[in-house]
């Protein structure tokens, strides 16, 4: 199988979602190599990095996925390997 290694990125700013996020996640845990997360209370946001390891196909419906939430914002880098 060939993979890729990607970062997605994620903002959340409507907590109501957060159930869904990280079912989302867990949904795709076996790719996912580590995240961190990170509140900004003063701006009422959350930030969370989250690398995974795993096919293009997948990566993209992973962050899609997360896109369509409402709330969730996600941008997506791929390695050039």
């Amino acid at each position: 199988m060939n993979t890729r290694v990607a970062l997605i990125g994620i903002i959340v700013e409507d907590t109501d979602s957060v159930e869904q996020l990280n079912r989302l996640l867990h949904e795709y845990g076996h790719y996912i190599i580590g995240r961190m997360g990170i509140p900004y209370r003063e701006r009422q946001v959350s930030i969370i990095s989250v690398v995974i390891d795993g096919p293009a196909e997948i990566i993209s419906a992973l962050s899609g996925r997360l896109g369509m939430l409402p709330g969730i914002s996600t941008k997506t880098v791929y390695s050039k390997l």
